[in-house]
This record gives C-alpha cells, structure tokens and sequence, in this order.
C-alpha cells in the first residue's frame, strides 16, 4: 500500500476501473471539499465566533448550536451548485431541501447529518458529518420524502468525515471501506487505509450507561454481561462518528437500545435511521460488522419517515450476533 496515495489520484483510477461512476466520484471529492472547509471552521470555531448555541431547536427537538447552522447552510449551497442532486434531505431540516433548477435533471439524492455531535465542540470533543446517497427514483416528484425511504442496502455511496486530532475521510462506493486523512498545510487528503477491516473480535464498548435505567432489562443486562463478563473496555465519547470509528479501526460495540424516559413501558430509538444508521450500516457491513436495531438488519429497513429514530447495535460481528441471539 502507497501511503502518499492521494484521493485525486484513488478516485481518478476508481474512474478508470468504473466509469459509468463518474458523477459518484466526482460527488466524492465534493463531500471532501466540505470536509476540509468545515474542518478549518472547527479548529478555529472559538476564534470565529460560532461557538455555543442559538438557544433555539431543531426539528429533532435538540439545541441548535452555532456550528450546526455554519455546517447545514455550507452543505446546502455547494451541494446545490454542483447540480449532482434532484433533492437533499438534512437533520438540521423538517422536510426535503429543494435544489431548485439546478436538480432538475440530476440522477442522485443525499440525506446528511451536517454536523454529528456538534455539542461537543465547546469542549474541543471530535466531531462529524456523515452522508448517504441513493439514486434518485425517477417514478416520483423529485421533492417527494420517499426519495429518503429507500433501503440502506441501495446506496451508491456512503461515508462520514470525523474532526478530531486529525481530520479523518472514510466512505465507500460498496467495494470495501476506504480511509484518507487530511495533510492541512497542502490541503490533500492521503491513504491511511485502503481497505477498513473491523476486528472479528470485539475489544470495546460504547454507550451511554447513564441511560441504564431506561433500556429494557434485556439490554441493561447484556451490557453488564459484555462489561462483566465478556471484559470489554468501556469506551464513550458522546459523538456517534467517533465512537464508531474506534469501534471500526480497533474492534468493538455501539449500543444506543431503544429507551423508556417517559416511564410509560413504550420504548423507542433514539438514532436517526437516514442520516445516521444507514449510511454507518453501509459501511460496517462492507468492513465486514453488522448494524441492527435488534430485530432486523439496518441495511434491510426500508424507512417509513424521514426523521425516523431506531435503536442501534452497531459493530465487530461476535457481539452483534451474541445480541441478536440473546
């Protein structure tokens, strides 16, 4: 493997290999262009001004923090400009965002969570933007949200970019996972790992165990039995592109069950099944993991709105399987 490998280059020989990808590759250095500029707001956030929030919320019902805003307006106006999309559906928006003229002949659509755990910035805790994208079904109205309710399992193209210690690119046209990490002072990004293989074997967990008391017994109890007596090192950052990504370069676990807050016995998800669970599940299972919600395989879900939430088990194959036969 050629670490001074650069995405121009990768991309450019994934052209010759699959040209009738074009327009994908040429979506993927766009997404890697937002990468880098968001990267360079973040490092510089308290400099600029847009830390802390707006004290107002978003259709999830969380805080809207300055970033979230910086992040979800710089998504909408280059993706928009480059006319790759009929249509692009945002965590950050309550319905689908027109393209105007510019998507009008396009053939794709992405759905993208701007700025995942953007609260954490305040405290200088990495960060991401993660995106999935689907062919756009021609059949109906390109602003239709059932452009968003397509399988997991039919994307053409997902991945996440995680700002942290370094700025980190990892995404997959569905012929393996691929890792590029960003050289700021030229502005490139470079191979650190042509193909990201999850560990078989799980050495972490991830989850919020100050949520216990909510989680079905069955769930509190297999995460006492992981930590217990599987030995698993309990690692949690809060910001779900990096406790994935740990969980995929070094084996491991995430676990968001469904929760119970209102104390009524009704137990619902908690992560967002477009933004956020399809696009990890993409690339877990072609790193060789599994995603599940505990009843069925993300990948296989086929959304019925477009801020859907689902409980999530996300990571190397021996603990997923372990759950789901449990």
């Amino acid at each position: 493997m050629n670490n001074h490998r650069t995405l121009k280059e990768y991309l450019l020989d994934h052209l010759a290999d699959h040209p009738e990808q074009r327009e994908l590759v040429m979506i993927m250095s766009n997404m890697a262009t937002i990468g880098e500029t968001i990267s360079t707001q973040t490092n510089k956030a308290g400099l600029a001004g847009i830390l802390g929030s707006l004290g107002q919320t978003n259709i999830q019902g969380e805080t809207i923090q300055r970033l979230d805003v910086f992040a979800n307006e710089l998504c909408k106006k280059y993706l928009r400009a480059t006319e790759h999309f009929a249509a692009m559906a945002s965590e950050e928006e309550s319905t689908v965002v027109d393209m105007g003229n510019d998507g009008a002949r396009a053939k794709y659509v992405i759905a993208f969570d701007p700025l995942d755990g953007s609260s954490n910035i305040d405290v200088n805790v990495s960060i991401g933007t993660i995106f999935s994208v689907h062919k756009r079904l021609f059949n109906i109205d390109r602003l239709d949200e059932r452009q968003f309710l397509q399988k997991g399992r039919d994307q053409v193209l997902a991945g996440y970019i995680l700002y942290g210690s370094s700025t980190v690119l990892v995404f997959s046209f569905g012929d393996g996972v691929h890792e590029f990490t960003l050289d700021h002072g030229i502005g490139e990004y470079f191979l650190s790992n042509e193909r990201v293989m999850i560990p078989p074997v799980a050495e972490y967990y991830s989850v919020n165990e100050g949520n216990t008391v909510y989680f079905e017994r069955k769930d509190a109890d297999f995460i006492a039995y992981l930590r217990d007596e599987k030995k698993l090192s309990a690692r949690y950052i809060g910001s779900l592109v990096a406790d994935f990504h740990r969980n995929m370069i070094k084996g491991g676990v995430y676990l968001y069950p469904a929760v119970d807050k209102g104390g009524k016995g009704i137990y619902t998800g908690k992560i967002r099944l477009n933004y956020e669970l399809k696009p990890m599940a993409f690339l877990l299972e072609q790193a060789g993991g599994l995603a599940t919600d505990g009843e069925m395989n993300i990948l296989d879900m086929e959304p019925t709105s477009l801020h859907e939430r689902r409980a999530a088990i996300l990571g190397s194959r021996d603990i997923v399987e372990e759950y789901m036969a449990r």
